[in-house]
């Protein structure tokens, strides 16, 4: 598809996301030609901003992300750039909004066609679908919401939500994003699958001994500690992006490639989830704080959280289906801050079985998503000049020309927005089994909290987060491959 005709609205037009990341992406789009002359975007924010000023905003933010530039194409496509100063809770802006709308699709022949995409503080979320609605902001085309994480803070308030968007847009026609299913090596995860006999026959619970995800983050909470304390690394991180990758690798095989089947494989999956009692969260559950160190801050430390803070920094668990391929497989998750370093990862750990040589090792299949791009299959094989057995790794990776054609997870995501493909989205009915998870071990845990005896150990920075997640293991032979 090429020129799309749209007129795009982006609620926090002045922030931080669509600086860094939609206003590269969207320009990396005008290049290839999905958008071009019949596009617009409109801005919006409390900020007094000008319509050239959010031009100047714009071309910046494209040279700090490019090395090279065509200045004449930048200049063009930052014309279709406009800006309109909107109180969110004020009616009587989205009247101007709408005007300035209509006038934009009149001048690019943008044929109705509207999307929006909320790039603000969550807690208005609603305030903008509930006015998008009673003020008639949709057009006569398509109509399409983008929505940042997070999508609520709970079922209840993801439930009120769902329920203020979908009075003006079906479910078709929301996008919840989650730049993680961007992200080249967790897209990567269902071709790996489904692609290769050696691999797509051994993906069972026959075969299969436990499925661990880390997504470790070396800084903390820096200057989010107002939303962080309110959040934790729970809903953070676990409720959107582990639970993202877990539902890519445990999935049956969809009948085809199509969004609606990917989509009702994923739904047949988590039908199966088994959400985790009291009990479980005791033994099967891990949260965790952050202490400080000569240089750093611990994390009660942090400015703008409660010093009598339980919210955890860390957090280690597992999760089961009762169906799918994996059924019965343990698949433990484990994410925190201030841990030694940056790494995004999967470990699939293979059964291990008895061999002749008796010292050989399981194997183990590895997805790095993030800092480098590869998959790795370890292996068993000879020593070349004494007795025994080596381990060697079956790498799969990209060069530096072939990383330097791989399209950031917002351009990719916001691509699919504009060509209408939900594939990497998130459905409500998926959204909604998330946290219902979520939920039940956060009941647990307040419940501890209230009785006075919160079990949130500390761990010291850079290391790879408290010794306790070690016990959260079904056996005492399985331990973190990554550690």
């Amino acid at each position: 598809m090429k020129n799309i005709p749209v007129v795009m609205i982006i609620f926090g037009g002045s922030g931080d996301l669509a600086h860094r990341k939609l206003y590269p992406a969207l320009f990396n789009l005008y290049e290839q030609g999905l958008i071009h002359d019949n596009f617009a975007v409109i801005g919006t924010a409390r900020r007094p901003w000008s319509h050239e000023y959010l031009r100047e905003q714009v071309s910046d933010a494209v040279h700090e992300t490019h090395d090279t530039v065509d200045e004449n194409d930048l200049k063009e496509f930052a014309s279709h750039f406009y800006y309109q100063s909107h109180d969110v809770t004020n009616v009587e802006h989205y009247e101007t909004l709408k005007k300035l709308a209509q006038d934009l699709d009149d001048r690019y022949f943008a044929r109705g066609n509207r999307l929006f995409y909320m790039a603000m503080a969550p807690r208005f979320f609603g305030t903008i679908a509930t006015h998008i609605n009673d003020q008639h902001l949709t057009g006569s085309g398509f109509n399409r919401i983008v929505v940042e994480k997070p999508f609520g803070h709970d079922l209840a308030s993801a439930e009120k939500l769902n329920k203020e968007i979908t009075a003006s847009f079906d479910e078709d026609d929301i996008f919840r994003i989650d730049h993680y299913l961007g992200k080249e090596m967790v897209q990567n995860i269902m071709p790996m699958r489904f692609t290769n006999p050696l691999i797509k026959n051994i993906w069972s619970g026959d075969y299969i001994k436990n499925i661990q995800v880390t997504l470790a983050e070396r800084l903390g909470v820096e200057a989010r500690g107002g939303y962080y304390d309110t959040s934790g690394a729970l809903r953070d991180m676990v409720q959107n992006h582990i639970f993202q990758i877990i539902t890519l690798l445990a999935m049956p095989e969809p009948k085809d490639l199509d969004s609606a089947s990917v989509h009702q494989a994923k739904q047949d999956l988590l039908a199966s989830m088994i959400i985790p009692t009291p009990e479980d969260v005791k033994k099967d559950f891990v949260r965790g704080k952050y202490l400080g160190s000569d240089t750093t801050f611990a994390y009660k430390q942090e400015p703008n959280v409660d010093p009598n803070s339980n919210t955890e920094t860390f957090v280690a668990g597992k999760v089961k289906f009762a169906k799918g391929p994996v059924a019965g497989v343990p698949i433990y998750f484990r994410t925190g801050k201030e841990l030694r370093e940056k790494k995004n990862r999967i470990d699939i750990v293979l059964k291990h079985i008895n061999n002749l040589y008796g010292q050989a090792h399981s194997n183990n299949i590895t997805i790095e998503i993030d800092p480098e791009s590869k998959i790795y299959i370890t292996i068993n094989g000879k020593r070349i000049d004494q007795p025994g057995i080596r381990r060697e790794n079956l790498t799969y990776a990209f060069s530096k020309a072939e990383m330097a054609k791989v399209p950031d997870g917002y351009e990719r995501l916001l691509h699919d927005v504009f060509v209408n493909d939900s594939t990497n989205f998130t459905h409500w009915s998926e959204l909604k089994r998330y946290w219902e998870f979520i939920d039940a071990i956060e009941d647990a845990w307040q419940k501890e909290n209230e009785v006075g005896k919160p079990k949130v150990v500390q761990y010291l920075p850079y290391r790879m987060g408290p010794k306790e997640a070690n016990n959260i293991f079904e056996s005492p032979t399985e331990h973190w491959i990554y550690e």
